[in-house]
């Protein structure tokens, strides 16, 4: 069983070599699985690419895929369909969720219980660190979603989710964003067409120099949740 870690970065030639050393030795100690880190460079213009490339030479089972565009669902999408791994997942390269629901989280998928696994930060189980204004806005737009798609899941855009080879090979061609709102295209389509959701709370702590603009990330996500529904009306899926 090989587990894949993709780890989307634009311009983090700071935090990466820490972010990859901790989660190479947290792998290595408390995973039964075998694993592969994946740096997948949205076109970063500092030094992040070099980066990565050295610390896959200091690393074991790290590599490296480079993207000439931005984007982490465009990121996502390339280096899980390129992936021979079984289970393929993700995670911020702040490490914001704590690593230790990472096993708790592949083993929902090995088990054969579920499809997709989603670490959450708005179950009551949850612990998060963030600013007031970040909390608002992330309940605000899960609201929303509920509101759309009556969905079950409860947060659509923790970094921090994981699914089967097989759900994604079937999941990742009905998926049109390149960005911010490809998590919450794929468990909305998932969750639609039956795949089985895991629902992990997490404990998460904000990174305060975070590359997220909220403001336009949250229109896209708008225009994404109305362009979904139009397609699910005319029976697109």
């Amino acid at each position: 069983m090989l587990v894949n870690i993709t780890i989307p970065v634009y311009n983090e030639e700071k935090i990466l070599p820490s972010s990859i050393a901790s989660l190479h030795a947290f792998l290595g100690q408390h995973c039964r699985f075998d694993w592969e880190i994946v740096v997948a460079d949205n076109a970063s213009i500092d030094g992040t690419l070099e980066v990565a490339k050295r610390l896959s030479k200091e690393f074991s089972n790290v590599r490296v895929v480079h993207l000439d565009q931005k984007g982490r669902g465009r990121a996502l999408r390339k280096t899980w369909m390129e992936s021979q791994a079984d289970i393929l997942s993700y995670m911020d390269v702040d490490l914001s969720s704590n690593l230790f629901a990472f096993p708790p989280l592949i083993e929902a998928l090995v088990s054969g219980g579920f499809d997709i696994g989603i670490g959450s930060r708005l179950l009551k189980a949850s612990t998060t660190k963030r600013s007031i204004k970040r909390e608002t806005i992330s309940r605000i737009y899960n609201l929303m979603v509920k509101a759309f798609f009556f969905t079950k899941f409860s947060d659509a855009q923790c970094g921090f989710k994981a699914i089967t080879k097989k759900a994604a090979a079937e999941l990742l061609p009905k998926i049109e964003d390149n960005g911010w709102f490809f998590d919450t295209e794929l468990l909305v389509i998932g969750e639609r067409l039956g795949y089985r959701i895991f629902d992990l709370p997490v404990s998460w702590v904000e990174d305060m120099d975070s590359r997220v603009k909220i403001v336009s990330t949250a229109i896209d996500d708008i225009n994404g949740l109305i362009r979904v529904k139009r397609k699910f009306r005319k029976g697109a899926y």
